[in-house]
């Protein structure tokens, strides 16, 4: 239950927090040299920091409890302990990519 809450709240946070942040990416970088400068100096800030990597663990961690979702769509998955099993793994395997995602990023 609690992995279904959370693939619920990170795809709230997605939506909302994600879709604003992209617009105002957007409309940086079609705005010009300065606008753009501004998003960078906030994203790049400790504020926008949390905010990268907490959009970067929502999307990672949404898509991990998605695929578990669709493997109990598609019927399997249902034991007991199998169910546990993915209930566990998925947020770990959200977190993982997280840091390796952002690992690659600040590493190249």
């Amino acid at each position: 239950m609690a992995v279904s809450i959370l693939h619920r709240a990170t795809g709230d946070g997605l939506a909302l927090v994600g879709l604003a942040v992209m617009v105002w990416w957007l409309g940086a970088l079609a705005s010009g040299p300065e606008a753009y400068a501004t998003f960078l100096a906030i994203a790049t800030s400790p504020v926008g920091w949390v905010f990268m990597v907490g959009l970067s663990w929502a999307f990672f961690s949404h898509l991990c409890s998605g695929l578990r979702h669709f493997v109990l769509d598609i019927g399997a998955g249902y034991e007991l302990k199998t169910n546990n099993a993915w209930s566990i793994v998925s947020p770990l395997v959200g977190i993982a990519l997280t840091v390796g995602f952002w690992a690659i990023v600040l590493l190249r």
